[in-house]
């Protein structure tokens, strides 16, 4: 393993991550760490080992965005399995019902997904990764308990169907493009779609690709990014002022300004509405401000290095 180095060392940024399936997001984290050699390295958005796609990693000071950069909406690319049900509601956890979709037509599965848009009260899987009394709701299902949890309010813009196959002359196999708001669980409304049917139905593929202004293009193996990072660019990394300005409208500070948002104090008020990122006259990021009558204040610092 090679040394240990100060986190300074390694430049501030975001790493968009091609996550391969079979990892956690913790996992992706563990190795981006090891290849920077580095503590302070967050994610945003949590994939299930299952799924692959888009996973946004912030390394050093960047971590502090990480929050303001994962309550995107969201795209995935999925399959749903219609006439089986499982305990996790994908393809990992046990069949635990079966039901021929053979009388099923193409026009009431299309139904079934279309009543799955809009305004939705949905109940998380119970081996989601929802805490409950300080737990993860997949561990109290480890370890035995039941665990049934409360609905949450998601938006699902839109569940656009691809394809529509018969594996077998039971099951149906669905393709799709789904569009929601963050917290939406995709494996739920593939329940949820089998459970209108009456023929159960659960997830077996799924692929971010895109979150908020985020995409997939632009994501490379979490190896590959880090390994940029470290360079000073190149594949799926975002420098951290550059990650930033795609959120939000930037503001260019004089040296003045600059200095005294470095210590926190404020500054003329920038005149328009919402967070901006505001960046030196060399384009580092100094900070994200707000303003607040007729100044702008710090609502998130970059100290220098």
């Amino acid at each position: 393993m090679s040394p240990r180095r100060p986190d300074a060392d390694v430049p501030p940024g975001l790493l968009l991550v091609d996550k391969a399936p079979g990892m956690t997001s913790h996992d992706v984290v563990a190795r981006a760490r090891r290849v920077l050699s580095v503590r302070k390295v967050g994610h945003a958005g949590t994939l299930d080992p299952m799924a692959t796609g888009l996973l946004i990693l912030g390394v050093g000071s960047a971590t502090r965005l990480l929050g303001l950069v994962g309550g995107h909406d969201k795209t995935y690319e999925a399959t749903i399995r219609l006439g089986q049900s499982t305990v996790t509601d994908d393809r990992e956890g046990e069949v635990v019902t079966t039901t021929s979709a053979a009388q099923v037509d193409d026009a009431a599965v299309r139904a079934a997904l279309a009543a799955q848009t809009g305004a939705l009260q949905q109940v998380p899987s119970s081996v989601s990764a929802v805490k409950v009394a300080g737990r993860r709701s997949y561990e109290r299902v480890r370890a035995g308990e039941t665990v049934e949890l409360a609905p949450r309010s998601v938006t699902v813009h839109r569940v656009d169907v691809h394809r529509i196959e018969r594996p077998t002359a039971d099951l149906i196999d669905v393709d799709v493009t789904v569009s929601c708001t963050a917290g939406t669980y995709i494996r739920a409304i593939a329940r949820d779609a089998g459970a209108a049917l009456g023929v159960g139905g659960h997830l077996t593929a799924l692929r971010r690709t895109a979150s908020g202004p985020f995409s997939i293009d632009r994501a490379a193996p979490v190896e590959d990014a880090a390994a940029a990072l470290a360079a000073g660019g190149g594949p799926g990394v975002l420098a951290l002022a550059d990650a930033a300005a795609i959120v939000f409208p930037t503001r260019t500070l004089t040296a003045q300004e600059s200095t005294a948002l470095g210590y926190g104090q404020r500054i003329a008020a920038t005149g328009a509405p919402g967070t901006h990122a505001a960046v030196d006259p060399d384009g580092r990021l100094i900070a994200l401000v707000e303003d607040a009558g007729s100044t702008a204040r710090v609502t998130v610092g970059f100290p220098a290095a």
